[in-house]
């Protein structure tokens, strides 16, 4: 896992490398210059546009004025410097840099406070003001600077994080932010670059390492976490010879009405596809033959009227209900008979939660290790209005460990949030599996996983990567600009025998 760090840790860890490694920090900071432009110049080849960076007076600022120096001897010449000299303060590193630059023939003016900014008619922007360190709003000179930027409407590319944008804690709606094209980030990415509110002013980001001590990183203990795909790798079990269907666990998927039985179907392709060695689907009398006629490979459980189905418990390894299941009382009968005769983790999703939402009292009989896997309004309908994902955020991880269960809270970064402390938070998927359906599969994945005896935090984390993994691989590639859930279900195998080989 890649540790995620607040400011706070960032700073601390930049520190111990300096008197660790060791090295100077002005040779660090022309460590991180050198990794951002070798990957600006990825983006932008051309050295004819005309290029302004902006530096602050800080270390941001610094790396500003070292990257002018490097793209200036990589012959980009337009190029122009820009300091906002907003206060008598200066970075050591910032004066160093400076007096290198003064060196060489790059135009550097000085922006002060009170004075009109110049008209600005370059094609890219560079970014190097602030950076993460930020701990208040944007006021005075800087926000000024800032709103006419954002009016100019040139492509701007961030160092390390845009100006005004915070990078951990709550992000307000109104907050002045300079919006980036780019941002190109230090050695990880920062804990709201993954979440929502970022977007209007984050279009892209890429991670560039810049060596910081990489031990000390994982002794901070940061309880945010960002999967990557070797995690993935070392979690997944092969399938092993002389194994049989029992070997591999058995699913329950309670899901279903007459005019919801997508949700089923596609709850228990998700199930089946990822693995589970038998799946068997509760569902109405009504959509045995959708069933049949969609995978023949699912067992079924009939649903006679308001009668309570007949179930075996001991039989299965794992349950997920909810999907198309609806909210009337006799489903709410039904889950409470779940309730009080399965102890093994159950996965509750849609109409689940919603239950489980207007009768908070059956949060206390969840069975401990289970797993909920709420949307946005989903969650705030559960566990109250948040105004923003960072305060859901720390419900999340306040609500997993008074209930001893895992909760993942689905997004493009769908976050896991574990009864330990820990917030996971997943690197895969894309815009083309904003579709109906996606999270049945979902659901289905991780009943699977947990049927096939991962816990419940493995079967969290790999359920999130393999599911996005999947949509990533039908989309990118093949430039659809929509990937269906059926779809998706169908390339979870060939997805975990790519992990796993």
């Amino acid at each position: 896992m890649l540790p995620l760090l607040t400011a706070q840790q960032i700073r601390e860890a930049d520190a111990f490398t300096i008197a660790h490694e060791p090295i100077s920090s002005v040779d660090l900071m022309e460590r991180a210059a050198k990794a951002f432009t070798g990957c600006f110049i990825k983006y932008f080849p051309d050295k004819k546009q005309q290029i302004t960076i902006y530096c602050g007076t800080g270390n941001n600022g610094g790396d500003g004025l070292a990257i002018a120096q490097l793209l200036h001897y990589l012959d980009y010449k337009a190029l122009t410097v820009r300091i906002a000299r907003f206060s008598d303060k200066a970075s050591d590193d910032f004066n160093v840099n400076l007096k290198i630059l003064e060196q060489t023939d790059v135009l550097i003016s000085i922006l002060k406070p009170g004075e009109d900014i110049p008209a600005d008619n370059s094609d890219i922007i560079i970014d190097a003001l602030l950076g993460s360190g930020l701990n208040k709003p944007l006021a005075g000179d800087y926000k000024k600077l800032v709103d006419y930027l954002n009016s100019l409407g040139k492509k701007i590319v961030a160092v390390d994080a845009p100006t005004g944008f915070f990078t951990d804690g709550e992000l307000k709606p109104d907050a002045v932010v300079l919006k980036a094209a780019l941002v190109i980030t230090f050695q990880q990415p920062k804990i709201n670059f993954l979440l929502p509110e970022s977007a209007p002013s984050i279009s892209n980001w890429e991670v560039v390492n810049i060596g910081i001590d990489k031990n000390f990183i994982q002794s901070l203990n940061s309880p945010y976490q960002f999967i990557e795909e070797n995690d993935i790798r070392q979690l997944l079990k092969p399938r092993r010879r002389f194994s049989n269907k029992g070997t591999y666990g058995h699913a329950l998927i309670v899901a279903g009405q007459d005019k919801t039985m997508g949700a089923a179907l596609l709850c228990a392709s998700g199930s089946a596809y990822t693995g589970a060695g038998l799946t068997t689907a509760c569902v109405p009398e009504s959509g045995l033959i959708a069933l049949n006629a969609y995978l023949p490979e699912i067992m079924a459980i009939i649903r006679k009227g308001n009668a309570l189905p007949e179930i075996e418990w001991d039989k299965f390894n794992a349950m997920g209900i909810g999907p198309g299941l609806g909210k009337d009382k006799y489903t709410l009968e039904l889950i409470k008979n779940i309730l009080t005769n399965y102890r093994r983790p159950i996965v509750f999703d849609a109409d689940a939660l919603n239950l489980l939402a207007e009768n908070k009292n059956l949060l206390e009989a969840i069975p401990e290790g289970s797993i909920l896997t709420p949307h946005m309004k989903e969650f705030d309908r559960l566990f109250g209005e948040h105004a923003n994902w960072w305060q859901r955020l720390q419900t999340a991880l306040k609500e997993a460990a008074a209930h001893k269960l895992y909760i993942v809270l689905k997004n493009d970064y769908t976050v896991t949030a574990t009864p330990n402390g820990k917030v996971y938070f997943n690197s895969t998927s894309n815009a083309a599996m904003a579709t109906g359906g996606m999270g049945d599969v979902l659901t289905g994945i991780i009943t699977s996983l947990l049927a096939q005896k991962y816990s419940p935090e493995e079967s969290c984390i790999i359920g999130t990567y393999i599911h996005g993994k999947a949509g990533d691989e039908l989309a990118l590639p093949n430039r659809m600009n929509v990937v269906l859930p059926g779809q998706l279900a169908r390339q979870l195998p060939v997805i975990m025998a790519k992990l796993m080989a």
